[in-house]
């Protein structure tokens, strides 16, 4: 069954990795530390995705595999382009930045990542507006009509989450 609290903390991962990347400092370590978050923002978001459609999701941090597994499954995602070609870099960014002390990310790299991964957030309505689709009334009074009663009084961010789940009954 899909948990939206994946979503929730993806979005978190996200803004964690945001605070750390817009602090100037002369570490350059620090920047390790926003790669790292962006990666778990990403792999949570597929996790999430691949939930949602009831696939087993493995354990691994392989952004790859995981684009794979939502292509292959037919979740409610869209994968970017850029998230694709650059699934192998995110995954490294999540062990080296973590096991490797002679790793660091290149800034140019990191910069880059975070606006396609805040893109990738806002395709998929991982975000605090109300996705474009539900905008709609009758799409919205579909959705939450699909939701348990005490569900439906809920945040433009949890609709977009849910959204995801039951896209294809609307």
């Amino acid at each position: 069954m899909c948990d939206i609290r994946l979503f929730r903390s993806a979005r978190m991962d996200y803004e964690t990795a945001q605070m750390i990347w817009r602090e100037q400092t002369a570490d350059e370590m620090i920047l390790n530390n926003a790669a790292y978050h962006l990666q778990q923002a990403v792999e949570k978001i597929l996790k999430g995705a691949l939930e949602c459609v009831g696939v087993t999701v493995p354990y691994s941090h392989k952004i790859s595999k995981l684009v794979s597994m939502i292509t292959n499954n037919g979740a409610n995602l869209v994968v970017t382009d850029w998230l694709d070609d650059h699934a192998e870099m995110l995954s490294e960014w999540e062990t080296e930045t973590r096991y490797n002390m002679d790793f660091l990310v290149e800034k140019r790299k990191l910069d880059k990542a975070m606006e396609e991964v805040r893109n990738f957030m806002e395709i998929n309505g991982i975000k605090d507006e109300l996705r474009s689709e539900l905008l709609n009334p009758e799409k919205k009074a579909r959705l939450l009509q699909c939701l348990p009663e005490k569900k439906r009084n809920c945040s433009a961010f949890e609709l977009n989450c849910y959204y995801i789940l039951f896209k294809k009954k609307l």
